[in-house]
Parts: structure tokens; sequence; C-alpha cells
């Protein structure tokens, strides 16, 4: 232990003549400062006045919070009294709360180490400003030791001290425990979500008048965006992208209840707005939480490429027609389930052979560098524009690779959702 971490003065001199601070420097703790030793857990039940005559001998030391009185590997041949502040043991380096093995006035430690004489094992930090006296082996030994009930006391202290050990192990053993079950859990609800959502690929590789194509990368283990594309009968392609508010378990609860009420709603109609009108009556009832979700859906005629709309606080997506990428003029929706009785309006647009719809949520367009750069609309028209002419599954990879170039190392703040629709050119 290093003479910088402590101040040290005679526990007996009371007129600043010590080997450190001053005895009565502010916080200072001398044995006149307290009454008697009896509240001392090593020295319950014996004599006062011949314990008093042994400590008056020993150094007092003053340790400022957040310094170290033990180091694992140090040698130590003392053991130490804690008289005032708090005081913690670590069985790690880690500095954990958790971990930590209170030690309160009135408490000794050191002791393991000054009676085997093996290196420290624990890491004493102070929790505040922290005197405790100094007791050399030699006094304990050959004096304090001798002094009826001081040996049975520090016996007592140290089975303590051991069984409160064992507590803050078994503790962080369970919580350890409960952590490797909950990472289990979440990597369940992370593939059943996976399942939930179209295969990567190609959605519907055996038509030949669309292309559709989703990918989804969560920022946690599982995430808040979902993108949905079904057949409701032959000609009509229904096709949805969202975004719930927040991350984690409760957005993907959500998220899966959004799913399975757009693919009900979805069925009964061929008019957009009636299917978030729907989800909206859906998702607001009963939602004490305040979760909500932004939408963009349609309908998309594959015969003739016809496209209805609609939009609920959406990113508005890109088009590419003629090999020119302009985001598209969606309708001004609100968000999706938080406030009953909203209307939604709707827009028709046409899908011209050739061209795409690439939709996104916005942790793609603010996907961020370390410097706080964010990607933008901008350079996802370009990558959009760089792709146009490549198969949609290979456009939308190389978009997910500009924003991962863009990023670099950063990880995503928010998860990044692409789904893109292609028209094709008939032979």
């Amino acid at each position: 232990m290093g003479s910088d971490r402590v101040d040290r003065t005679l526990a007996g001199r009371s007129d600043g003549a010590g080997t450190g601070a001053a005895a009565d420097a502010p916080g200072h703790v001398t044995l006149e400062s307290v009454a008697g030793v009896g509240w001392i857990h090593l020295f319950r039940d014996t004599d006062e006045s011949a314990v008093m005559a042994v400590l008056r001998e020993c150094e007092v030391l003053r340790v400022p919070a957040g310094a170290a009185l033990l180091q694992p590997g140090d040698a130590n041949s003392s053991i130490y009294l804690l008289m005032a502040g708090e005081m913690a043991a670590h069985l790690d380096t880690a500095l954990r709360l958790e971990t930590g093995i209170p030690i309160h006035p009135g408490e000794t430690v050191g002791e393991l180490s000054a009676i085997d004489g093996k290196p420290v094992s624990a890491l004493v930090v102070a929790l505040t400003d922290a005197s405790l006296l100094t007791i050399s082996q030699e006094l304990f030994w050959n004096r304090l030791s001798h002094i009826p009930g001081v040996t049975r006391n520090l016996l007592a202290s140290l089975s303590e001290r051991m069984r409160r050990g064992n507590d803050v192990m078994l503790e962080a053993q369970r919580k350890q425990l409960a952590l490797e079950h909950l990472r289990q859990e979440l990597e369940i609800a992370r593939q059943l979500q996976a399942g939930m959502l179209p295969m990567r690929g190609l959605m519907f590789p055996e038509r030949r008048d669309i292309d559709v194509v989703g990918v989804m990368e969560p920022a946690s283990e599982i995430g808040g965006d979902f993108f949905d594309a079904f057949f409701v009968d032959d000609r009509h392609l229904f096709f949805c992208i969202g975004d719930v508010s927040g991350h984690g378990i409760p957005a993907a609860l959500f998220m899966a209840r959004t799913i399975g009420l757009l693919r009900v709603a979805a069925i009964g109609t061929r008019r957009p707005e009636r299917v978030l009108q729907r989800i909206n009556e859906q998702l607001s009832a009963g939602n004490e939480s305040n979760m909500f979700v932004t939408l963009f859906c349609g309908f998309v005629d594959v015969t003739d490429g016809r496209l209805n709309y609609t939009n609920g606080g959406h990113c508005a997506p890109v088009v590419v027609a003629g090999g020119q990428p302009s985001l598209l003029c969606v309708p001004r929706g609100p968000l999706v389930g938080v406030i009953p009785g909203l209307r939604y309006a709707a827009k028709e647009w046409v899908l011209e052979e050739g061209a795409t719809l690439v939709c996104f949520t916005d942790g793609v367009t603010e996907a961020e560098t370390e410097a706080g750069r964010q990607f933008s609309e901008t350079r996802l028209l370009e990558a959009v524009a760089a792709g146009a002419g490549d198969p949609v599954d290979i456009m939308l990879e190389s978009i997910r690779r500009a924003v991962s170039d863009f990023t670099g190392d950063r990880p995503l703040g928010d998860d990044c959702t692409l789904l893109a629709l292609r028209r094709p050119r008939r032979a």
C-alpha cells in the first residue's frame, strides 16, 4: 500500500505529532473521539482498559474515497479496524457494486492474509472517506490475543465475513444464470421473429410479373422493424413496411401483433387507407404503454402496375424510373396505434415495367458515424441509383453494404430495414 493513498497518525496522539496528517484534521478519528470500544466487533465483552492500552500504540490510517487499501497480490501483515466510513471487498477487480462485500465501521479487514501470511486475495476499496486502525501482527498475537474474548470475536468475525461473502457470490451466480437464461430466450425470440418475416432473397421466385425482396438488420437481438408482402388474390399483392417505437422485447411483441392484424385486415379490402384505419383502431385499444408504429402499405396490381398506397407517419419510399431515383409523393398520415378514430388518405401511382419501389425505415437514413454524421436521404438516393441496374436482391445488398461502410465499426442505433418491389420488363 503506497503512502500517497493514506494519511497516518498514532491512535494515542492528539497533538498532531503523528507521522502524517494532524490527528484533529477534519474527518480524522482518534480513540478519544469515540466512546469506548464495546461497539467494535473484535472487542465486545472484553477488558476495555486493556484493549485501549494496546490500541493507543496503533496507527490511524485515513483512506480517501475511491482509494484502495489492499490489492490482490499485496503482502500484508496487519489487521485493519474500520473506525469510520464505508468500504467494500471485491473478489474480482471489476468493482461492481453487486459483487462487493460491504465493510462497516467496527469490522475488521485483512485478517486472513495477516494470519496465514499469504498475499492479499481481495481488492479492498474505500466507498467514502474512511479511517482505520492498523493493528500489526506482533501487537495482535503478543498483546491483544491474550485478552480474553478477543480471539473468539475474531473467529466470529471471520465466520460472518465468509457467510456474507458466500451470499454475495451466490447472488452473483444467480444473476449470471438469470442473464444466461434471458440470453437464451432472446435468441429464441430472435429466431421466432425472423420466422415471422419473409425469407431473404426473392419472395415469389415462381412469378415473372413482380420481384419482391426485403431485409432487416436489427440494432439489438430483436427489433421493432418489419416488412411483409403476400398476394390477396392472383393479381393483387399487398405489401407493407413498419417501424415500432422502441427496441427489444416490447417492440417485438407490438410488431408481432401488428403483422398479425395487417394480414387479416388486408384480406377483406383493396383500399390501403381502410387497412390503416382498422389497424389503428385495433392497436389503440388497450394501449396503455402508448407504443405506436409508422406504416407504409399498399396494393399493387401486377398485371398493369397500378399501385394504391397510404402512409401512417412513415418515410417516403424511393422510386426508380428510367434509372433516376426520387422520393415518392406520399400522403401525410398520422402515427398508427395511439389515437383511435383517425382517418388516412390514399394515393395512386403506376409501377411501370422496369421501375423499382424501395421502401425503408429511418434506421437506414439516420445511421450515424462516430462523428455523428447521418447516412441521409441523399446518400440513400445515390446508393439506389448505383444499384438500379442490378437484380433487386443485389441492389438491396449493395445499399446495406453502403450503410455499413459509412458507419464503420459503430453499432447500429436503430433497426435497418429495406423492402423493394420491381416490375420486370417483359421479354
